[in-house]
């Protein structure tokens, strides 16, 4: 899909909204890396050995960067590892962008690359030409997600994707007769049939506003806009406030439970059977394994509810990109390294092997890791669910350069609401205003 380059007013640093993309030749993805990603001055082979140094927070990424060690004795990477981004090493990276001793390489996630955009953070990898050869071996919304839409522009390289899907108690759907839903209107009907039986038919996410953020994402809302000299903020969207009223009804019909998640309380309330779904992403996976042991063997995944009967729609929750940092001496070197971290089927491989990364490639969805049964899902090879609810993905969704902001804000807001003090439609509209006047406090311009 190809559309209208939009110009950027870096003066501004202002981000451009998503949009598609157009096709190139694909790279290599041996562990040799691309053969020549130099097309400019910004992006020249350093004469000597290079050492990098890679700061993340995917467990197990150092037995990756080893493979690529091995291989690679002239390009070598150290590995920093680190809280996830918004537990601390996001604001890392900011600190150590202001005392000019940033790593080379960091992993970002997609809903924060408009921020470190914005700061003046980020090399733009479009200066390697392997890395804009690239663009086709992703999924088209990963690459918007760091093309930001400008052909020519990337801020990262996409890593993995949280494509989403309903995880559900196959065997209680069964035993009670209860068709597994296939819209959100169904949703509710089997929600009020649980409660009878004195379950749930989830967890409503009072503090992780990402899940939220991929209902609406489904809906066909995006919460930012980017005309190219302004932001427009849409939190209030009719996408928004629909996916509100919809779950503001389930909680105030009692209808599911409202644990902070990964907690005990809400990993008792799946090993239990209390909780019978999760709409999550596909590294969902790990998280109900490893929180409900006692249901082994009685899980299972299909696609997520749609607003209307026959759409095939699907949010995302999640997904990371491996960025270069302004500071680096060693552009072409970096691009080589994180090309292939995220493009070889051995990397890939090791990564969902590691952490159960799910790649942001499309050759991803057909490594032989992916493609067979899981045991804890009664051998169901739910990987082919959220490699078909990876196409599904509406590629327009729009991060903003506030998010941390907008999830604070959204999350104070939506904790009231669960408990009786206001609604989820109140909380958006309170984080609409609150995301302006931040925008405004940062010089950043945007549209009331």
């Amino acid at each position: 899909m190809k559309t209208k380059n939009r110009a950027i007013s870096v003066a501004l640093l202002t981000v451009i909204a998503l949009a598609g993309c157009s096709s190139t030749e694909p790279t290599s993805t041996d562990a040799s890396g691309p053969a020549n990603p130099a097309t400019s001055k910004e992006c020249q082979p350093a004469t000597g050995n290079v050492e990098l140094t890679f700061t993340t927070w995917v467990p197990g990424m150092d037995t990756v960067v080893a493979l690529w060690n091995e291989q690679n004795p002239d390009i070598q990477v150290t590995v920093q590892t680190g809280p996830n981004g918004n537990g601390g090493t996001y604001q890392n990276f900011f600190n150590q962008l202001k005392a000019g001793n940033a790593p080379d390489l960091g992993q970002i996630e997609y809903d924060a690359l408009p921020n470190f955009r914005v700061q003046d953070g980020l090399v733009n990898l479009g200066v390697c030409a392997d890395v804009l050869a690239a663009q086709d071996e992703f999924v088209g919304w990963t690459w918007n997600q760091v093309s930001f839409g400008e052909e020519g522009n990337v801020y990262g390289i996409p890593q993995d994707a949280g494509p989403m899907a309903m995880f559900y108690r196959k065997d209680l759907f069964e035993q009670n007769n209860i068709p597994v839903p296939t819209t959100w209107a169904e949703y509710q009907d089997a929600a009020v049939k649980i409660k009878e039986l004195g379950g749930y038919i989830t967890n409503f996410s009072q503090s992780d506003i990402n899940q939220f953020a991929g209902f609406v994402w489904q809906a066909g809302g995006s919460w930012f806009q980017n005309d190219g000299t302004s932001w427009s903020v849409g939190l209030t969207s009719p996408e928004s406030i629909k996916v509100a009223d919809y779950w503001q009804g389930l909680i105030d019909d009692g209808l599911v439970s409202a644990n902070p998640p990964w907690t005990d309380e809400w990993n008792n309330a799946y090993n239990t059977g209390s909780d019978w779904t999760w709409i999550s992403a596909v590294w969902g996976a790990n998280s109900i394994s490893a929180g409900a042991p006692a249901t082994a063997g009685n899980w299972a995944v299909a696609p997520m509810p749609q607003w209307n009967a026959g759409d095939n729609a699907a949010g995302n929750w999640g997904g990371s990109s491996t960025a270069v940092f302004k500071g680096t001496e060693n552009v072409y070197e970096a691009a080589k390294f994180a090309l292939w971290l995220n493009t070889s089927d051995e990397a890939l491989t090791a990564l969902n092997k590691a952490a159960n990364l799910y790649p942001a490639t499309v050759a991803g969805a057909n490594l032989p890791a992916l493609k067979e049964g899981v045991e804890f899902y009664g051998g169901q090879a739910i990987y082919d669910v959220f490699a078909q609810a990876s196409t599904q993905v509406n590629p327009d969704f729009t991060w903003g350069p506030t998010m941390t902001q907008v999830y604070a804000d959204a999350s104070d807001g939506f904790k009231a609401a669960v408990s009786g003090g206001g609604t989820l439609a109140d909380a958006l509209t309170a984080t609409q205003d609150s995301t302006i006047t931040t925008l405004k406090s940062q010089a950043i311009p945007v549209k009331e």
